[in-house]
């Protein structure tokens, strides 16, 4: 007998509608629309003035023929087209394909043609990596070059011979009527990662988890109205950890940075009033280690979030001296960025200062609107006792959970094996619940806060005519977090120098990829000829890069 409350009670337009963030920019214009939105250099633009640029936007690529699932690509640092990009292409019913600026054209190239990019935008500062990377495509159809100009930069370093942006813009009705989409299990954006193997993965992200992590966001930094938030965080890294949206659902401020830098990030949060930033441990190492001038006559009360390595006491001990505020997430890419909080007690203020690190440097417990994170035995499936002792693998299960894998349905069908997402981090978890990283099972070195590929940089090593065999791990680093380290085993009789391989290395990977310790030697093997890296991470001190 059909229930009571599913009698007569259907889904319609009048009591539902698909989960999105492009409904936070529509708010926020209609409610505040004089507030502040986007700072940049001199520009100060308005929620009313960002919005009616984003449906321009999205206008003008609905008048190229761009429309639903059509891929757009953008190689932009942190200036006002990428904030627009993340609403304006949705808005197109478009996805949005945000390019790692510090990538090789040859990644480029890949992504581009694995994406299947129908147009790209290009800041000037990058067009001569994309010149390189539209010639190195595969496909044979022709890809129209958006090219924005920036006077914070000056002139592109080379000309794409691509229509200019603010004109393209220009070009659309401010009047757009955009809607939500017809699913909110539509595709709202494609960011790759490193892959384990090979080239790197696409990860589709929705609508609906770009809006429960957005949201998400507010409520575990407690974000007020009208908060101002500096882009220290790159909007190519998981959408910004989907901080374009929430900032637009706070009504806050975009200020726009294109560069880290201490002294600009300082100049802003007294210029600016900053409330928020967030980074790799890189870029608060680098606040805690400026110069004490540099420093002066920044406010008490900044809220700052880390991600990537665990925040050690030196930092924590730097950032309260500051005044400053820090919270520790964790997550990747396949989970919209960050999905774990360490989520601070009242209690801990009360202790000395390691215990306090010792408390912090833990991932934490999961996001308020994910489902489950747990550390389960990857074999069984079961959760591992709560002991800090017995390892194993953080999975996660609910909204903030990708699509799955662009083209790679044998990926796909692996990561989401027995109802979970597999993190590949291996951990432990507490009595309280929290969990905290112990190693990793991927062959993944996270680098200021960019993935690397440990297999990436072998596959470059062995194509050096002198080494026979290679092996690529993670080093402890104490500005990097950690950086690969080459363990080399040269051919008999070759005279090869350490600045040779990493000359090699040079010539094909991008800068961060290269290792900054190479070690020659015989590698360890198993009977089988394996090699054993787990005791190449020991010489390393691998650990210590992973257990802060």
């Amino acid at each position: 007998m059909t229930s009571i409350f599913d009698q007569h009670l259907p889904r319609n337009e009048a009591n539902f509608a698909a989960l999105s963030p492009l409904s936070f920019i529509e708010r926020t214009a209609e409610v505040y629309p004089d507030r502040l939105a986007i700072v940049h250099g001199e520009l100060r633009q308005t929620w009313a003035q960002t919005y009616a640029r984003c449906r321009q936007l999205a206008s003008a690529l609905t008048n190229a023929g761009i429309g639903k699932n059509d891929t757009v690509a953008v190689m932009l640092p942190n200036t006002p087209p990428m904030v627009e990009a993340h609403f304006g292409v949705p808005m197109a019913g478009a996805v949005l394909n945000t390019l790692n600026t510090r990538l090789d054209p040859e990644a480029i190239a890949f992504m581009l043609d694995h994406g299947e990019a129908k147009a790209v935008i290009v800041d000037p500062e990058f067009s001569g990596t994309m010149a390189k990377a539209l010639a190195l495509r595969t496909a044979a159809t022709p890809l129209p070059v958006i090219e924005v100009q920036d006077a914070l930069y000056g002139p592109a370093v080379q000309s794409l011979g691509g229509t200019d942006y603010d004109a393209f813009v220009a070009s659309g009705d401010a009047a757009f009527a955009w809607s939500l989409p017809a699913d909110e299990w539509d595709a709202i954006a494609l960011n790759y990662t490193s892959g384990t193997t090979g080239n790197p993965k696409g990860v589709v992200y929705h609508h609906r988890g770009a809006a429960t992590n957005a949201i998400s966001n507010v409520l575990e930094w407690d974000m007020p109205k009208h908060a101002v938030y500096l882009w220290t965080l790159p909007m190519f890294h998981c959408n910004g950890w989907c901080f374009p949206w929430t900032i637009a659902a706070r009504a806050g401020v975009n200020v726009c940075l294109r560069r880290v830098d201490a002294q600009a990030i300082f100049d802003a949060i007294r210029h600016h009033g900053v409330t928020h930033y967030c980074g790799a441990p890189i870029v608060h190492g680098l606040l805690v280690n400026a110069p004490e001038a540099m420093k002066a006559g920044v406010p008490a009360g900044v809220k700052a979030m880390v991600a990537g390595a665990a925040p050690p006491a030196s930092m924590i001990e730097g950032m309260e001296k500051l005044g400053f505020d820090l919270t520790h997430v964790y997550g990747l890419t396949e989970v919209y960025g960050p999905a774990t909080v360490c989520a601070k007690h009242e209690a801990w203020n009360d202790l000395d200062i390691g215990e306090r690190a010792r408390l912090n440097a833990r991932q934490g417990v999961r996001y308020h609107l994910e489902r489950d994170v747990r550390v389960l035995d990857p074999e069984t499936m079961k959760p591992v006792p709560q002991d800090g002792e017995t390892m194993g693998e953080i999975m996660f299960k609910g909204n903030i959970a990708m699509k799955g894998y662009l083209k790679n349905p044998k990926a796909t069908d692996e990561a989401f094996a027995g109802g979970w997402f597999h993190s590949g981090d291996l951990a432990v978890q507490y009595p309280d619940g929290y969990i905290k990283i112990k190693d990793r099972s991927k062959d993944i070195i996270i680098s200021g806060g960019e993935n690397i590929s440990s297999i990436e940089v072998e596959d470059v090593l062995y194509r050096h005519p002198d080494v026979l065999a290679a092996a690529v791990v993670a080093k402890p680093d104490p500005k990097w977090g950690e950086t690969p380290c080459a363990f080399v085993e040269l051919k008999a009789g070759a005279q090869t120098t350490p600045e040779d391989i990493v000359a090699h290395c040079k010539k094909h990977l991008a800068g961060f990829k290269v290792p900054r310790a190479v070690v020659f030697g015989e590698l360890p093997k198993t009977s089988t000829g394996k090699i054993q890296k787990f005791e190449l991470r020991k010489q390393a001190g691998s650990a210590a890069a992973i257990n802060v």
